[in-house]
């Protein structure tokens, strides 16, 4: 499913368990930090309630029988989104992605494959390949100059300063422990930073309209997913990015 963007993430379940091939092993539970996933021994789970999953996915990466699932994927407004040439469609990959791509196609894990990568990307038909590396410098600075700041006394924030850079650890922190919330720094993450200047900067330097821009974030984990749909990256005037697909939903494409 495709949910629309004006959606609350927080009500979305991103992912979900398969009965018929759940066996009730209790992996999942077991790799679960949240409690979302619940069911008895050798009985069929489930991830009821969306507002306890920090969408980290563990439970898919260690589910014995393949049975958790992404239940999002805008894999077809991709694909749909690449024949429209009226639309100008950036892959932003995380910088894992060029060591955990080669993987998916038999080579062994780890082997960078970053040239592979952008050529497959443009081979699909992606117009533009723009690094999250250059959102990562970004971060470096924004977050270091906080940190700064927050060490002289200039800004009242409280040490120590803890990274916003994970979504899974954000949405953790503000479920259960919002009493650690000033010390998140103010940071966007590196691909909400880039985001936010495809759809300003890249926009205006390349001459496009930014209307016309589809922004796909190409991510290690699922919960870049949910932080791609928060309603605060939107700092552009436009949804910052419009799409988040896995490494494994770009092996597959």
């Amino acid at each position: 499913t495709a949910p629309s963007a004006k959606t609350d993430p927080d009500r979305i379940r991103f992912v979900q368990v398969d009965g018929s091939k759940c066996v009730g092993c209790d992996t999942c539970i077991a790799y679960c930090p949240t409690g979302a996933v619940q069911g008895e021994p050798n009985r069929e789970h489930r991830i009821p309630d969306p507002a306890l999953c920090i969408t980290c996915a563990q439970c898919l990466t260690h589910c014995p029988t393949g049975a958790v699932y992404e239940e999002v994927s805008w894999i077809g407004a991709v694909r749909k989104a690449i024949k429209d040439p009226s639309v100008t469609v950036v892959a932003m990959p995380a910088p894992s992605v060029r060591y955990t791509i080669a993987e998916c196609f038999g080579e062994r894990p780890g082997t960078p494959a970053y040239g592979k990568l952008v050529g497959a990307l443009r081979k699909l038909g992606f117009d533009k390949v723009w690094d999250v590396e250059f959102g990562a410098d970004l971060t470096i600075m924004e977050e270091g100059t906080e940190l700064i700041k927050r060490l002289s006394g200039e800004a009242t924030k409280p040490l120590p300063q803890i990274t916003s850079c994970c979504p899974g650890w954000v949405k953790y922190a503000e479920t259960f422990y919002p009493q650690l919330l000033p010390h998140l720094s103010t940071a966007k993450s590196p691909v909400a930073m880039l985001g936010a200047m495809a759809k300003t900067y890249g926009a205006e330097q390349n001459g496009i309209d930014p209307s016309k821009m589809m922004t796909v974030s190409i991510m290690p984990c699922v919960a870049k997913k949910h932080e791609g749909m928060r309603k605060e990256l939107d700092s552009s005037g436009y949804r910052d990015i419009d799409v988040t697909v896995t490494t494994r939903e770009i092996a597959w494409l």
